[in-house]
């Protein structure tokens, strides 16, 4: 897998008992965000909508460092009610990382129609606006908050058939790269490190991570003889996800950084 990232620095801003929330925890990239986080020392807040898939999620984590909950995230309230726990609970939020996927589509321009859209714009817009403005300004208190959308390259270049999918993710990246401009402008800069050099990657930051689509081992043996040409592994996502509190902020802000084979 090759990345646009520039190298992680040796500063490292993720310390031991940063609070993540993950949306969208219960598939399979959840899962190994879920285990990666927990295993870098991380506290995972771990939300789904299905009981089932999230504790699935919940068992995969180091040290039983995650708790899980049903959440809604389609509903602001629910999600609002969500983000305040997750504070309450630990007295800071380090992270939100944006799983929550669907897909809706088909092969001619024809195919795609309002339902669909409907409910595309639900699962991958609503989402996003909803956990964005519930965990704002608890990441914008966080010395190195990180908000991570997970996209498509179909967002950049939409075919025919997929115009309500590759619609509802330029949507949700460009609420993700408002939300960076938020905390650009409340960002602070300088805070001295106790070497004495300033740190210029102090501050939150909201990033968008583009793959053209995900696979596991678990699908692999589903399709044994599918190539899977350009597709993420989750285990490759989770490593960058846990990544973004390792880099600078000027490296991590506002970006759209693709994830390719």
């Amino acid at each position: 897998m090759t990345s646009e990232f520039p190298a992680a620095p040796d500063v490292r801003l993720l310390p031991e008992g940063s609070v993540i929330a993950v949306a969208g925890a219960g598939g399979p990239a959840g899962q190994a965000a879920v285990a990666r986080l927990t295993k870098a020392g991380a506290i995972v807040e771990a939300a789904d909508a299905n009981q089932d898939r999230l504790d699935a999620s919940v068992a995969l984590a180091a040290d039983a460092r995650a708790y899980g909950k049903l959440v809604d995230l389609t509903d602001p309230a629910d999600t609002r009610r969500w983000a305040e726990e997750v504070e309450r609970r630990h007295g800071r939020i380090d992270g939100l990382v944006h799983l929550v996927g669907g897909w809706r589509g088909g092969k001619v321009f024809a195919d795609n129609t309002l339902e669909d859209w409907d409910f595309l714009h639900k699962l991958l817009i609503r989402t996003v606006q909803n956990t964005s403005l519930a965990f704002h300004d608890a990441l914008a208190r966080a010395p190195h908050g990180r908000f991570v959308l997970i996209s498509a390259t179909a967002a950049g270049k939409p075919t025919a058939g997929n115009a309500g999918y590759a619609a509802a993710k330029a949507a949700a990246e460009a609420w993700t790269l408002a939300m960076a401009d938020s905390f650009r402008k409340a960002r602070t800069v300088g805070t001295p490190r106790e070497d004495g050099d300033a740190v210029d990657s102090d501050g939150p930051a909201a990033a968008i991570l583009v793959v053209k689509a995900l696979v596991w081992d678990a699908l692999r043996a589903e399709k044994p003889d599918a190539k899977f040409p350009g597709y993420t592994d989750v285990a490759d996502l989770a490593e960058e996800i846990a990544a973004l509190w390792d880099r600078p902020n000027d490296d991590v802000n506002g970006k759209r950084l693709c994830l390719t084979q």
